[in-house]
């Protein structure tokens, strides 16, 4: 779950395994809750009841 901390959200993360890295792509999940990142298909879903102030929201 990504909350308002977790912003802006960039796949793939600060603590991902140099294994898994791919080119860094920035991802916009306020717009519909949820988002999926080109690369490496993971599903990122923004927290329930999350407060976007400051996010253009």
């Amino acid at each position: 779950m990504v909350t308002a901390e977790d912003l802006p959200l960039h796949c793939p993360g600060d603590k991902a395994p140099v294994w898994s890295m791919h080119p860094r792509v920035f991802l916009d999940v306020t717009k519909t809750g949820e988002v999926k990142c080109p690369y490496c298909g993971t599903n990122y879903k923004l927290a329930p009841g999350t407060v976007l102030a400051g996010h253009g929201h």
